[in-house]
């Protein structure tokens, strides 16, 4: 995949993973695109581990989308998601 490619699959992923996860982020859509890209890493990366997919597979939207609550999940716990009221 090409970095257009991987801009696209990350704005897509990083917008469905902020709308499962309601709620104040930071950030326009650069952010959104890196939180895609970070989950579709992370994604892979759990999919292999435990054994959904092979050595060099990429991982799937589900995945990837998984793997972006995650990130966005353990960013606000640090408290990387906003000013709280």
């Amino acid at each position: 995949m090409g970095v257009i490619g991987w801009i696209v699959f990350g704005l897509i992923v990083g917008v469905i993973a902020k709308l499962l996860m309601p709620g104040r982020d930071p950030g326009g859509f650069i952010i959104t695109i890196l939180l895609g890209i970070v989950g579709a890493l992370l994604g892979g990366f759990l999919g292999r581990a435990l054994g959904w997919y092979a050595p060099n597979q990429p991982a799937g939207y589900l995945m990837s989308i998984v793997g972006a609550m995650l990130v966005l999940f353990l960013g606000r716990k640090m408290g990387m998601g906003g000013a709280k009221r």
